[in-house]
């Protein structure tokens, strides 16, 4: 940093023309963390999931809906018999069946967190909200005393419409997308109540 560049946020702080930032504390990152790697881990499952089908509909085999643990077993018993299909698809299950236990120990870490945390534990009251999204909403805000109104935390998060009023034309579009696009996609997988 120069002198200038010194002077010059010197004199920014003077005029009042910057917004604080607020900084996150160490809790709310290591919590966004977990959450982050879990969504990862889904990620590569669903991809890997989708390798697997993709593979065995190529010569003719079809998973079809397969929930939980069923999805492995019918994978198995279609490439049962076929050492040629056993060598490409082997792998994945295992890869994936590793994967899922990887999340699944990430879950266990979550349901405690979410177990401990009396705010994360009303966050669960309400209809369709699980840990995962209690937890990441809690993180996200960190401090809600930092908002003056609650439709504040909307338009913090991205979830506020879009509107464009000049003379008679007065439309309100799609939700913005300018803040948190985890939390987001956690808030619009919940069902819609009442």
């Amino acid at each position: 940093m120069t002198a200038n560049d010194a002077a010059g946020i010197a004199r920014i702080m003077q005029t009042g023309w910057f917004k604080e930032v607020r900084v996150k504390d160490l809790d709310s990152h290591s919590v966004r963390a977990l959450l982050a790697s879990r969504a990862l881990l889904v990620k590569i499952k669903r991809d890997l999931e989708n390798q697997i089908r993709g593979l065995l509909k190529n010569v003719g085999l079809v998973i079809g809906r397969a929930k939980f643990n069923v999805f492995a077993v019918r994978a198995e018993e279609l490439i049962e018999d076929r050492p040629e299909l056993i060598a490409v698809v082997g792998p994945l299950l295992k890869a994936r069946k590793a994967i899922e236990q990887q999340t699944d120990d990430l879950d266990r870490k979550v349901l405690k967190l979410a177990r401990y945390d009396a705010q994360v534990r009303r966050f669960m009251t309400v209809p369709g909200v699980g840990p995962i999204t209690a937890l990441c909403f809690k993180a996200t805000i960190d401090d809600p005393t930092r908002f003056k109104r609650s439709r504040s935390v909307g338009a913090y998060v991205g979830l506020t419409t879009r509107r464009h009023a000049s003379g008679e034309i007065d439309w309100t579009g799609r939700i913005s997308k300018c803040g948190d696009a985890m939390l987001r996609s956690y808030l619009s997988k919940q069902p819609v109540c009442c």
